[in-house]
Parts: C-alpha cells; structure tokens; sequence
C-alpha cells in the first residue's frame, strides 16, 4: 500500500511539473494583445515566403451542393490587393468577429443582475441548496448543454462558473475551467439535437453522394453517442476538475474587487423577496418568448422567399439571454431596496458591464485582425489537406485508421478552428475514401466531431480563446502571472482526458456494434 502510494504521489508530482513548464513557457509569451499582432504580421511574412514557393493543393469541396475539385495556393498578403483588404477589412474584421456583439449583449444583461445583487443571492441559493461535491458535475454539464444557446456559454457560463465556485470558497479559475471544458471541450456531447447537427447533416450529404447518390445523412445520426458522451465528458470534466486542476491552483485570496462574490451565504429579507419577485418575472418572460416563437408568432418558424425554412428564434437567442438577466435583476434590484435611484441604478450597471469587457474588446480587435489574415492566406487549408493525404498514406486499416483519423483531426483543429469550415473541405476528401472501406458517413463524421472538439480548448487560435484569458484576468493576484500559458495549462488534462476517454468510448462502441444513432451504425455495405 504505500508503494503504489509513493507511486500515486510521483504521478502527481510529474503531471504537476509538466503543467507548471506548460504556464512557465506559455506565459513567456506577450500579452494577448502583442501576441497576436505578432502572430499577424507573421502571417503576412509568411504568406509572402510561402507564396514564392508556389505551394498549393487540390482537394475536393462542397459547393452549392455539388462536389467540385478546388485548387488553393498560398494567398501573398504582401502584395497590392493584399495591402489594400488591409486596410479595408480591419472595422469588418473587428464588428463581424462573432464574439464582439454577443459578449456586449450578455454582459448589459448580466451587468445589470450583478449591480442588483441577484447573481449573488442565487449564488448563495445554489450555495444552501447544492451539495458541494456536486458543484462541478452541475458546472461542467450545464456547459455542455450550453451549446443548444449558440455562443452563450462562452460569454454567460463560463465568467459564471467562476462567481459560482468562489461562492463555494473554491479557486474560481478552477470554475471558469470546469465551464469552458464542457462549453468548448465537449462541444460534439450532448443530450439534444441542435443546429450544429443539422448543418453537420447537410454537408456530409453531398460527400457521401460521391460514392452513393441517393444516401442522405439525418440530423438525428449520431444522437445516441452523444448522449453517452454527454455523461463521459461530464464525468471526466469532474475528475479532471476536482482531482488534477483545482489543487494545482493553490489556494485563491479574495481580491477587494471580488471579495463580496458570494462571501456571505445567508440571505436578507430583501433577497428573499427579490429572488421570489425575479422568479416569477423569469416564468413570465419564459411564457412571453414561447408565445412569440409559436407558428405566425415574430419569433415563429417560417419559410421565406426562397422556400427555406427560417428560424428567428435560434437568430435571436443572445439578445434573448441579454433580457433574460437584465429583466430579473431590475425586478431584483427594486424588489430587494438595492435600486434607490431608479432607472440611474440600471444605466449604472449597463456601464459598468461595458467597463468589465473593456480589456475584452481590446483582445476582439486584434485577434479578429489575426483570424482574418490566417483564412485569407490560405495557411490552414495547405495545413489541413496536407495532414489529410498524410493520413491516406499511412496503410491503416480498421478502427485503428478511425482512431488515426480522430487523432488527425484533433491536430488540425488547433491550427484551424470551425467545426464546419474544416468539415466542407475534410468530408469531401474521407467520406467517400471510408465508404469504400465499409464505413458509413455517419461514423466518419462522429470520429471527426470527436477530434474537433477535444482540442477546442488548448487552441490559442479558437475564436473565444483569447477572451478567456481576458476573462481569468479578473482573477490574477498581484504576483501571478496570467496569459495564455495559465489557460492552456489548466486545460490540457481535460483536453488529454476527453481525448482518451472518447476514443476508449468510441472503439468500444465501434467493437460492440452499437447503433450510433437512430437507424446509423458504423458499418456501410456498397449497394445496399
């Protein structure tokens, strides 16, 4: 017994000094913002040298619903055109960067339920009514599920897993881990069937129509692996969390800013009759959007022009979130007594959200700036089919070229970032080469949301990464050093964890013969 505890020590002895050189060498980096102009210019030098080279690839994509060969080559940023985009694309770049005006959004709504006091009475709820030992498995599921509501567990859940762990005298980067695991790490696991689903659908179609052209993917294909993975992903995040993430963080120290997060656990008189007055408006504007979303309503589904299907409910959602904060802390706010001045009170919490995501927006600026130079050099695409004809070539067969393909992908998305980007050009190019392996459509594009997902989290390029860093910010001690480095290394063990945990799942499945969906299984039969 105590060698293997001598050997359980020296385990965590090891991954604690792996992940220590992971923020030592990562925080060596600039700040953010000096990071990623560096990390823009550098693309431009690149695109320059990599352009003379006449590097280029030809693969297979969809467009239009058609499969057509497209040749791409390296993109000079150096050049006329390239100085003029420059120059032209930077307020584009910057106000359609996808983060910009759902962060804005959320925080007025969330700025106003903070100046009120009722994020802090429901954390204190959460507090008296929430075993503690099922505070994380509550977090990390609840970001998992986030992802039916589009970017909202990026700007709403995550900051808020913070608040909800400190509430529980925890580190609440440990929280804000937890959430960003399960909103962005588990981002292909859930219990629902949501957008992502069907747009996944709608492109594996064409590729598959390659090989078979009448094949059609449902939406609903991978549903059943997906609920398993909702309850592994969230058991691992858990693990993850409680055993290996917090207690590397140390013990965390209130900040004057922060100390009253969730400090106090009993609630006023005053709480109570706002919480109760809060719920009741909450019921309200969740009966209010319902009607409006129903057939003829504004938010209704309808069909346009063209014949296609609208949804103005799913368009909306961030503003929604936006009022579904703001309206109950105003009916808090003058509930409880804590608004005296009136509507003064509420522009005094709309400026002070805006005030927390000043250093937000900054980071939005010239990260955009950066994403945009990335896509229009064509760097990530030469990256992406490079490592797909790598693959290709490597003679694998079974569920270990599966588990390859899984593995492929994961390293791809941390040099390009968006599930269904990489899945128009990747799907055309492996669908139709597994198909005629015996393995369907459906299975390809699971294995595929598996990579995708797993490395979400450790990618500096991901879209909302650098707005967490901005966000654990909030949270820096005087003598702590917080940048890129301090994220990736709190996320690798659950980026490593889930990766793990969903190939065992996975061969497993794959060995059992499990349909993983509705009428899907993994197996393709040429002319049946």
């Amino acid at each position: 017994m105590q060698g293997s505890s001598v050997v359980g020590v020296s385990k965590k002895k090891r991954i604690q000094q792996f992940l220590n050189v992971v923020e030592k060498v990562g925080n060596k980096l600039p700040h953010p913002v000096i990071m990623f102009f560096m990390f823009t210019v550098g693309v431009y030098v690149l695109s320059f040298l990599l352009s003379k080279l006449g590097m280029e690839v030809t693969y297979k994509s969809v467009k239009g619903g058609d499969i057509v060969d497209v040749t791409t080559g390296i993109v000079n940023l150096i050049s006329v055109e390239g100085i003029r985009n420059l120059f032209m694309m930077v307020i584009p770049n910057f106000v359609n960067h996808p983060a910009i005006g759902a962060i804005l959004i959320a925080m007025l709504g969330v700025g106003v339920s903070e100046k009120s006091g009722l994020i802090n009475a429901m954390i204190k709820k959460i507090v008296l009514g929430v075993p503690k030992s099922l505070v994380t498995p509550v977090v990390v599921f609840a970001g998992i599920m986030s992802n039916m509501a589009a970017d909202a567990g990026y700007v709403v859940l995550i900051p808020l897993g913070a608040i909800i762990f400190m509430g529980f005298k925890r580190h609440p980067l440990a929280g804000m881990a937890a959430a960003f695991a399960g909103v962005s790490g588990g981002f292909s696991a859930n219990l629902l069937i949501g957008t992502v689903d069907t747009v996944m659908a709608s492109i594996t179609t064409p590729a598959a129509q390659i090989i078979d052209s009448g094949y059609a993917i449902d939406p609903m294909s991978n549903w059943y692996f997906l609920i398993a993975s909702t309850v592994l992903i969230t058991l691992i995040g858990w693990v993850v969390t409680d055993k290996i993430v917090e207690p590397t963080l140390g013990k965390y120290i209130r900040k004057e800013d922060t100390a009253d997060e969730g400090n106090e656990f009993e609630l006023s008189k005053g709480e109570k009759k706002g919480l109760k007055m809060a719920l009741l408006s909450i019921v309200l504007f969740i009966l209010g959007i319902y009607l409006l979303t129903m057939e003829g309503a504004p938010l209704g589904t309808y069909v346009d022009a063209n014949g296609k299907s609208v949804d103005p409910f799913t368009g909306a959602i961030i503003f929604i979130l936006g009022l579904f904060f703001f309206i109950p802390g105003v009916v808090f706010g003058f509930a409880s007594g804590k608004f005296k001045n009136g509507a003064l009170d509420i522009v005094d919490g709309l400026v002070d959200a805006m005030k927390q995501c000043a250093s937000v927006i900054v980071i939005i600026f010239i990260s955009a700036q950066f994403i945009y130079a990335f896509n229009a050099s064509k760097i990530g695409t030469i990256i992406a089919v490079n490592g797909a004809n790598l693959l290709k070539s490597t003679g694998l067969t079974g569920v270990s070229l599966m588990v390859a393909f899984i593995l492929l992908t994961a390293v791809i998305n941390v040099f390009m970032g968006g599930l269904t980007s990489k899945w128009l050009m990747m799907s055309p190019v492996f669908i139709p080469l597994f198909m005629q392996l015996g393995y369907s459509p459906e299975y390809t594009m699971l294995a595929y949301r598996i990579g995708d997902s797993t490395t979400n989290i450790i990618s500096p390029l991901m879209t909302y990464f650098p707005i967490i860093v901005a966000f654990a910010a909030k949270y820096k001690r005087d003598k702590d050093e917080m940048g890129v480095g301090t994220i990736v290394s709190m996320m690798v063990p659950y980026s490593v964890a889930f990766l793990i945990g969903w190939i065992v799942l996975f061969v497993l499945w794959s060995y059992l013969g499990i349909p993983i969906g509705p009428g899907a299984t993994s197996t393709y039969i040429m002319g049946a």
